[in-house]
Protein backbone atom coordinates (compact mmCIF):
# COMPACT_ATOMS: atom_id res chain seq x y z
CA UNK A 1 0.00 0.00 0.00
CA UNK A 2 1.42 3.19 -1.01
CA UNK A 3 1.58 5.87 2.00
CA UNK A 4 -0.09 9.12 1.79
CA UNK A 5 2.78 12.15 0.51
CA UNK A 6 -0.42 15.06 1.73
CA UNK A 7 -2.80 15.82 4.57
CA UNK A 8 -5.55 18.06 4.60
CA UNK A 9 -5.37 20.28 8.00
CA UNK A 10 -7.31 22.72 9.76
CA UNK A 11 -5.09 25.71 10.79
CA UNK A 12 -5.16 29.12 12.19
CA UNK A 13 -3.35 31.59 9.95
CA UNK A 14 -4.52 34.08 12.67
CA UNK A 15 -6.51 33.42 16.04
CA UNK A 16 -8.86 35.48 17.75
CA UNK A 17 -11.91 33.29 16.86
CA UNK A 18 -12.33 29.63 15.89
CA UNK A 19 -14.08 31.21 12.76
CA UNK A 20 -10.75 31.92 11.66
CA UNK A 21 -9.78 28.03 10.92
CA UNK A 22 -9.17 27.13 7.49
CA UNK A 23 -8.27 24.39 5.58
CA UNK A 24 -5.00 23.50 3.78
CA UNK A 25 -3.16 20.65 2.21
CA UNK A 26 0.26 20.14 3.72
CA UNK A 27 2.46 17.67 2.85
CA UNK A 28 3.58 14.59 5.10
CA UNK A 29 6.58 14.75 6.70
CA UNK A 30 9.41 11.83 6.92
CA UNK A 31 9.08 9.77 9.24
CA UNK A 32 11.89 9.25 11.01
CA UNK A 33 13.89 6.15 12.97
CA UNK A 34 12.18 6.78 16.38
CA UNK A 35 8.48 7.73 14.88
CA UNK A 36 5.14 6.22 13.61
CA UNK A 37 2.67 7.89 10.76
CA UNK A 38 -0.25 8.02 11.86
CA UNK A 39 -4.23 8.26 9.87
CA UNK A 40 -6.36 10.58 12.78
CA UNK A 41 -9.63 8.67 13.26
CA UNK A 42 -10.92 11.19 15.55
CA UNK A 43 -10.71 14.17 17.28
CA UNK A 44 -12.28 15.40 20.91
CA UNK A 45 -12.08 18.95 21.96
CA UNK A 46 -11.77 20.40 25.13
CA UNK A 47 -11.99 23.96 26.29
CA UNK A 48 -8.24 24.81 25.93
CA UNK A 49 -8.97 24.80 22.38
CA UNK A 50 -11.36 27.46 22.85
CA UNK A 51 -9.14 29.17 24.74
CA UNK A 52 -6.21 28.60 21.91
CA UNK A 53 -8.91 29.55 19.61
CA UNK A 54 -9.86 33.29 21.00
CA UNK A 55 -5.81 34.12 22.00
CA UNK A 56 -6.70 33.84 25.65
CA UNK A 57 -4.56 30.59 26.24
CA UNK A 58 -2.12 32.11 28.77
CA UNK A 59 0.74 29.93 27.00
CA UNK A 60 3.08 30.22 24.38
CA UNK A 61 1.35 28.95 20.82
CA UNK A 62 3.04 28.39 18.13
CA UNK A 63 2.71 30.71 15.04
CA UNK A 64 0.05 29.06 11.98
CA UNK A 65 -1.03 26.75 14.58
CA UNK A 66 -2.77 22.85 13.69
CA UNK A 67 -5.57 22.97 16.60
CA UNK A 68 -6.27 20.31 18.92
CA UNK A 69 -4.48 17.62 21.19
CA UNK A 70 -6.59 15.04 21.89
CA UNK A 71 -7.19 12.03 19.19
CA UNK A 72 -7.31 8.39 18.11
CA UNK A 73 -5.89 6.53 15.53
CA UNK A 74 -4.26 3.78 13.53
CA UNK A 75 -0.70 3.55 12.25
CA UNK A 76 0.05 3.13 9.11
CA UNK A 77 3.84 3.38 8.76
CA UNK A 78 6.73 3.21 11.30
CA UNK A 79 10.35 4.08 11.84
CA UNK A 80 12.65 1.50 11.33
CA UNK A 81 14.06 1.83 15.11
CA UNK A 82 10.40 1.60 16.49
CA UNK A 83 9.92 -1.20 18.52
CA UNK A 84 6.49 -2.57 20.01
CA UNK A 85 4.27 -1.53 17.67
CA UNK A 86 2.88 -2.34 13.81
CA UNK A 87 0.76 -0.96 11.22
CA UNK A 88 -2.87 -1.02 11.86
CA UNK A 89 -2.13 -0.42 15.75
CA UNK A 90 -5.12 1.35 17.48
CA UNK A 91 -3.52 4.24 18.88
CA UNK A 92 -3.88 7.33 21.23
CA UNK A 93 -1.18 9.97 21.54
CA UNK A 94 -0.42 11.76 24.77
CA UNK A 95 -1.60 15.07 25.80
CA UNK A 96 2.08 16.17 26.46
CA UNK A 97 4.55 14.51 23.99
CA UNK A 98 7.53 13.44 25.82
CA UNK A 99 5.70 12.99 29.22
CA UNK A 100 6.45 9.51 29.64
CA UNK A 101 6.48 9.06 33.49
CA UNK A 102 7.88 11.15 36.23
CA UNK A 103 6.94 14.64 36.98
CA UNK A 104 6.57 17.22 34.66
CA UNK A 105 9.38 20.09 34.14
CA UNK A 106 9.76 22.39 31.99
CA UNK A 107 11.14 21.33 29.03
CA UNK A 108 8.27 19.01 28.72
CA UNK A 109 5.75 21.30 29.11
CA UNK A 110 6.53 22.25 26.04
CA UNK A 111 6.03 19.33 23.83
CA UNK A 112 2.00 19.90 24.68
CA UNK A 113 0.36 18.78 21.64
CA UNK A 114 -2.16 21.63 19.53
CA UNK A 115 0.10 24.49 21.36
CA UNK A 116 3.90 24.92 21.55
CA UNK A 117 3.83 22.18 19.07
CA UNK A 118 1.15 21.19 15.83
CA UNK A 119 -1.82 19.56 16.76
CA UNK A 120 -3.56 17.05 15.08
CA UNK A 121 -6.60 18.31 13.62
CA UNK A 122 -6.05 16.76 10.91
CA UNK A 123 -5.83 13.40 8.31
CA UNK A 124 -2.34 11.76 9.22
CA UNK A 125 -0.10 12.83 11.97
CA UNK A 126 4.04 12.09 12.19
CA UNK A 127 4.51 11.27 16.17
CA UNK A 128 7.46 9.74 18.06
CA UNK A 129 6.74 6.73 19.17
CA UNK A 130 7.19 6.71 22.92
CA UNK A 131 3.88 9.36 23.10
CA UNK A 132 2.00 6.41 21.96
CA UNK A 133 -0.32 4.47 24.15
CA UNK A 134 -2.74 1.68 22.95
CA UNK A 135 -6.63 1.96 22.69
CA UNK A 136 -8.40 -0.23 24.85
CA UNK A 137 -9.94 -2.77 22.42
CA UNK A 138 -13.65 -1.76 23.74
CA UNK A 139 -13.94 1.36 22.69
CA UNK A 140 -14.54 2.79 19.72
CA UNK A 141 -12.16 5.84 18.23
CA UNK A 142 -14.77 8.40 18.74
CA UNK A 143 -14.48 7.05 22.13
CA UNK A 144 -10.99 6.85 22.79
CA UNK A 145 -10.03 10.59 21.47
CA UNK A 146 -11.79 11.68 24.60
CA UNK A 147 -9.20 10.02 26.51
CA UNK A 148 -5.97 11.83 26.71
CA UNK A 149 -6.58 15.08 28.04
CA UNK A 150 -9.95 15.13 29.98
CA UNK A 151 -10.11 11.55 31.20
CA UNK A 152 -6.42 11.47 31.92
CA UNK A 153 -7.07 14.86 33.60
CA UNK A 154 -9.39 13.16 36.02
CA UNK A 155 -7.17 9.97 36.44
CA UNK A 156 -4.20 12.02 37.63
CA UNK A 157 -6.44 14.14 40.27
CA UNK A 158 -8.16 11.29 42.08
CA UNK A 159 -4.94 9.01 41.44
CA UNK A 160 -2.03 10.56 40.94
CA UNK A 161 -0.83 13.27 44.33
CA UNK A 162 -0.76 12.38 48.12
CA UNK A 163 -4.26 11.95 49.10
CA UNK A 164 -5.29 8.51 46.72
CA UNK A 165 -8.85 7.77 45.60
CA UNK A 166 -10.25 4.68 47.50
CA UNK A 167 -13.22 3.18 48.04
CA UNK A 168 -15.13 4.56 50.69
CA UNK A 169 -13.58 8.10 49.61
CA UNK A 170 -16.44 11.31 48.85
CA UNK A 171 -15.82 13.28 45.84
CA UNK A 172 -17.36 15.98 44.65
CA UNK A 173 -17.06 17.08 40.93
CA UNK A 174 -18.24 20.41 39.86
CA UNK A 175 -20.06 20.33 36.23
CA UNK A 176 -20.48 17.93 33.51
CA UNK A 177 -17.59 18.73 31.13
CA UNK A 178 -15.52 16.11 29.95
CA UNK A 179 -12.66 16.44 32.63
CA UNK A 180 -15.84 16.35 35.45
CA UNK A 181 -17.69 13.38 33.52
CA UNK A 182 -15.02 11.28 33.85
CA UNK A 183 -13.85 12.06 37.20
CA UNK A 184 -17.61 10.47 38.32
CA UNK A 185 -16.99 7.67 36.55
CA UNK A 186 -13.67 6.49 37.24
CA UNK A 187 -14.96 7.51 40.97
CA UNK A 188 -17.98 5.48 41.05
CA UNK A 189 -15.98 2.51 39.37
CA UNK A 190 -13.14 2.57 42.30
CA UNK A 191 -16.37 2.60 45.26
CA UNK A 192 -16.36 6.00 46.23
CA UNK A 193 -19.57 8.20 46.65
CA UNK A 194 -20.07 11.33 44.64
CA UNK A 195 -21.54 14.58 44.85
CA UNK A 196 -22.07 16.72 41.18
CA UNK A 197 -22.81 20.09 41.18
CA UNK A 198 -24.48 21.73 37.82
CA UNK A 199 -26.58 24.54 36.98
CA UNK A 200 -29.39 22.49 34.99
CA UNK A 201 -31.28 20.20 36.51
CA UNK A 202 -31.68 18.02 32.98
CA UNK A 203 -27.54 17.93 32.98
CA UNK A 204 -27.76 16.79 36.99
CA UNK A 205 -30.20 14.05 36.12
CA UNK A 206 -27.69 12.58 33.59
CA UNK A 207 -25.22 12.63 36.34
CA UNK A 208 -27.52 11.00 38.33
CA UNK A 209 -27.77 8.24 35.89
CA UNK A 210 -23.91 7.78 35.38
CA UNK A 211 -23.74 6.87 39.63
CA UNK A 212 -23.67 10.37 41.63
CA UNK A 213 -25.50 10.20 44.99
CA UNK A 214 -25.91 13.51 46.05
CA UNK A 215 -26.53 16.38 42.99
CA UNK A 216 -26.63 20.18 43.93
CA UNK A 217 -27.53 22.48 41.38
CA UNK A 218 -25.82 25.70 42.53
CA UNK A 219 -27.95 28.28 41.04
CA UNK A 220 -30.95 27.01 43.25
CA UNK A 221 -28.38 26.24 46.04
CA UNK A 222 -25.48 28.81 45.72
CA UNK A 223 -23.98 28.03 49.56
CA UNK A 224 -23.38 24.97 47.56
CA UNK A 225 -20.26 24.47 49.72
CA UNK A 226 -22.41 24.20 52.99
CA UNK A 227 -24.68 21.75 51.34
CA UNK A 228 -21.35 19.59 50.56
CA UNK A 229 -20.77 19.58 54.38
CA UNK A 230 -24.35 19.08 55.32
CA UNK A 231 -24.24 15.86 52.89
CA UNK A 232 -21.30 14.48 54.30
CA UNK A 233 -22.22 15.30 58.06
CA UNK A 234 -20.12 18.26 58.52
CA UNK A 235 -17.25 16.41 57.38
CA UNK A 236 -16.22 17.55 53.69
CA UNK A 237 -15.29 15.69 50.73
CA UNK A 238 -11.91 13.65 50.44
CA UNK A 239 -11.35 14.79 46.77
CA UNK A 240 -12.60 18.15 44.62
CA UNK A 241 -11.76 18.16 40.79
CA UNK A 242 -12.01 21.92 40.72
CA UNK A 243 -12.80 23.26 37.33
CA UNK A 244 -13.90 26.67 38.46
CA UNK A 245 -11.10 28.40 39.70
CA UNK A 246 -10.73 31.74 41.04
CA UNK A 247 -14.83 31.76 41.13
CA UNK A 248 -15.42 28.60 43.18
CA UNK A 249 -12.04 27.88 44.79
CA UNK A 250 -13.05 29.64 48.55
CA UNK A 251 -16.18 27.69 48.54
CA UNK A 252 -14.37 23.96 47.63
CA UNK A 253 -11.79 25.28 50.67
CA UNK A 254 -15.01 25.28 52.73
CA UNK A 255 -16.12 21.96 51.66
CA UNK A 256 -12.71 20.01 51.77
CA UNK A 257 -12.44 17.97 54.53
CA UNK A 258 -9.14 17.74 57.20
CA UNK A 259 -6.39 16.13 54.76
CA UNK A 260 -8.93 16.28 51.75
CA UNK A 261 -6.86 16.98 48.27
CA UNK A 262 -8.86 20.23 46.05
CA UNK A 263 -7.35 19.19 42.59
CA UNK A 264 -6.84 22.62 40.44
CA UNK A 265 -7.88 21.96 36.97
CA UNK A 266 -10.09 24.49 35.08
CA UNK A 267 -10.62 28.14 35.72
CA UNK A 268 -14.13 28.35 34.45
CA UNK A 269 -15.71 30.45 36.67
CA UNK A 270 -13.92 34.17 37.37
CA UNK A 271 -14.65 36.38 40.76
CA UNK A 272 -13.78 39.83 41.44
CA UNK A 273 -13.15 39.42 45.11
CA UNK A 274 -9.62 38.10 46.21
CA UNK A 275 -9.96 34.83 47.81
CA UNK A 276 -10.53 35.22 51.34
CA UNK A 277 -10.26 32.08 53.43
CA UNK A 278 -7.22 30.17 52.25
CA UNK A 279 -6.18 29.97 55.89
CA UNK A 280 -8.33 26.77 55.38
CA UNK A 281 -5.80 25.13 53.61
CA UNK A 282 -3.47 25.20 56.21
CA UNK A 283 -5.43 24.83 59.11
CA UNK A 284 -7.06 21.99 57.39
CA UNK A 285 -3.96 20.85 56.47
CA UNK A 286 -5.46 19.80 52.89
CA UNK A 287 -3.40 20.11 49.63
CA UNK A 288 -4.32 22.35 46.63
CA UNK A 289 -2.75 21.06 43.37
CA UNK A 290 -2.57 22.03 40.36
CA UNK A 291 -3.12 19.00 37.72
CA UNK A 292 -1.27 19.08 34.34
CA UNK A 293 -2.64 16.21 32.59
CA UNK A 294 -0.56 13.28 33.08
CA UNK A 295 2.41 11.27 31.74
CA UNK A 296 2.02 7.84 28.82
CA UNK A 297 2.59 5.77 32.24
CA UNK A 298 -0.26 6.90 34.11
CA UNK A 299 -2.17 6.71 30.67
CA UNK A 300 -1.67 3.14 30.89
CA UNK A 301 -2.41 2.67 34.51
CA UNK A 302 -6.12 4.62 33.59
CA UNK A 303 -6.39 2.24 30.65
CA UNK A 304 -6.34 -0.62 32.71
CA UNK A 305 -9.25 1.06 34.87
CA UNK A 306 -11.58 1.27 31.43
CA UNK A 307 -10.88 -2.05 30.88
CA UNK A 308 -11.62 -3.53 34.52
CA UNK A 309 -14.67 -1.48 34.08
CA UNK A 310 -15.96 -1.16 30.83
CA UNK A 311 -19.23 0.11 30.99
CA UNK A 312 -19.11 2.38 34.03
CA UNK A 313 -16.31 4.18 33.09
CA UNK A 314 -17.47 4.45 28.83
CA UNK A 315 -16.75 7.69 27.49
CA UNK A 316 -19.62 10.22 27.57
CA UNK A 317 -20.03 11.09 23.80
CA UNK A 318 -22.04 14.44 23.47
CA UNK A 319 -22.30 14.92 19.49
CA UNK A 320 -19.84 13.74 16.66
CA UNK A 321 -18.87 16.26 13.96
CA UNK A 322 -17.85 15.06 10.51
CA UNK A 323 -14.40 16.73 9.57
CA UNK A 324 -16.57 19.41 7.48
CA UNK A 325 -18.07 21.05 10.50
CA UNK A 326 -15.29 21.93 12.54
CA UNK A 327 -16.63 25.60 13.29
CA UNK A 328 -20.17 23.65 13.98
CA UNK A 329 -18.17 21.43 16.63
CA UNK A 330 -16.56 24.48 17.90
CA UNK A 331 -19.41 26.65 18.24
CA UNK A 332 -21.09 23.68 20.02
CA UNK A 333 -18.67 23.10 22.57
CA UNK A 334 -18.65 26.96 23.20
CA UNK A 335 -22.21 27.31 23.40
CA UNK A 336 -22.08 24.95 27.19
CA UNK A 337 -24.93 22.98 25.64
CA UNK A 338 -23.26 19.43 25.79
CA UNK A 339 -22.65 17.03 28.75
CA UNK A 340 -19.34 14.77 28.24
CA UNK A 341 -17.49 15.58 25.00
CA UNK A 342 -17.98 16.88 21.64
CA UNK A 343 -15.90 14.79 18.66
CA UNK A 344 -14.80 15.28 15.17
CA UNK A 345 -14.64 12.26 13.05
CA UNK A 346 -11.78 12.70 10.69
Amino acid sequence: MSLPTTTKEYYFPQRGSFSNLKLRTSPVPKVNATEVLVKVRAVSLQYRDLMIATDNYPAPVTQNLVPCSDMAGEIVAIGEAVTGWKTGDRICANFTRDHVYGDIDGDISQTTLGGPVQGLLTQYRVLPAHSLVRIPKHLSYEEASTLPCAALTAYNALTGGQVKLKAGDTVLIMGTGGVSIFGLQFAVASGATVIATSSSDDKLKIATKLGAKHVINYNKTPAWDQEVLKLTGGRGVDHILEVGGPGTLEKSMTAIRFGGSINLIGVLASTANPLGNVEHIKFRASTLRGIFIGSVAQFKDMNRLLEANPETTRPVVDKVFSFDEVIQAYAYLQSQAHVGKVVIKV
